[in-house]
């Protein structure tokens, strides 16, 4: 017998009493990216997971998000079954209907985008938000179709359209059914614009390919969190193109506001309170 074929002498771990149960303190710290503190994950949620000590704005999921800026107990999700499939049979490393799958299952979400109506101090909106652990937010032709609905039932409520974006682009397994969502969404939002509505884009970290360069730049209204990348290409990618160098903070919110691209910063826990001053002057 080959030597490979032998079984080692020393075997993995697969008994279920020698391996060691988690600790009871896991998960209820966080250290922060940007300064190091150590936080209490409690704590750190009761202010929308930005750092107390140095402001730096960590991810937060979604649904808090959406939950953080309405009215409570206000929302009504709209399109939560749909879900998407595979037109082009896409495999690399792994299925695309098995990453879908095993995404499904990890995030309890059916896509990369959240969508409903709720209110703002009583002030109807049409409101949608990225889901960046899905799939890095990408935009499938599902994700595509539900923020035209936000567009969609904004026009039919004659109501301000809100929409949280954070994405790395088009979903690559969809091909072309992922790059048509961009024509798709910005005719929806036209559309919209009829009703002398205005539609709110939020900037999130990151904001980039095929949703920067479609809905999300389109905004009557742009607004941006603090240090948010938000750029068509990626600063390294550009670098490698033009072989120069970039200036400092190139693509971030801050210099994207200097140079007239946005029009304001908002920190975190002030959103909600921008978003009524916009919809009360605008709506």
């Amino acid at each position: 017998m080959a030597w490979f074929q032998k079984k080692p002498r020393i075997s993995s771990v697969d008994n279920e009493a020698d391996i060691k149960p988690a600790s009871r303190m896991q998960g209820l710290w966080v250290k922060c990216d940007s300064c190091g503190e150590i936080l209490y994950r409690a704590d750190l949620e009761k202010q929308l997971n930005v750092c107390p000590t140095c402001a730096h704005h960590m991810p937060l999921p979604a649904r808090a998000r959406i939950a953080s800026v309405l009215d409570a107990d206000s929302f009504e999700e709209h399109d939560q079954s749909l879900e998407p499939l595979d037109p082009l049979g896409f495999s690399d490393s792994k299925k695309y209907k098995d990453r879908l799958k095993s995404t499904r299952k990890a995030l309890a979400e059916n896509d990369a985008f959240i969508s409903g109506v709720g209110t703002i101090e009583g002030h109807p909106v049409s409101i949608g938000c990225f889901v960046f652990e899905f799939m890095g937010g990408s935009m499938g032709s599902v994700v595509g179709e539900k923020v035209t609905r936000v567009f969609e039932r904004a026009y039919e409520l004659k109501a301000p359209a809100i929409v949280f974006s954070a994405s790395g682009g088009a979903r690559m397994q969809e091909g072309i059914f992922s790059l048509m969502q961009m024509a798709k969404t910005s005719a929806a939002l036209a559309r919209f614009r009829t009703v002398k509505k205005p539609y709110i884009s939020v900037l999130l970290h990151p904001t980039t390919g095929g949703v920067a360069a479609s809905f999300s730049w389109l905004g009557d209204v742009i607004i941006a969190e603090p240090k948010a990348l938000i750029g068509f290409a990626g600063p390294r990618v550009i670098e490698q193109t033009i072989r120069q160098k970039l200036p400092e903070g190139f693509q971030r919110s801050e210099f994207l506001l200097e140079h007239g691209m946005i029009d304001a910063i908002v920190a975190r826990k002030d959103v909600r309170a921008k978003l009524a001053q916009l919809i009360g002057l605008l709506g």
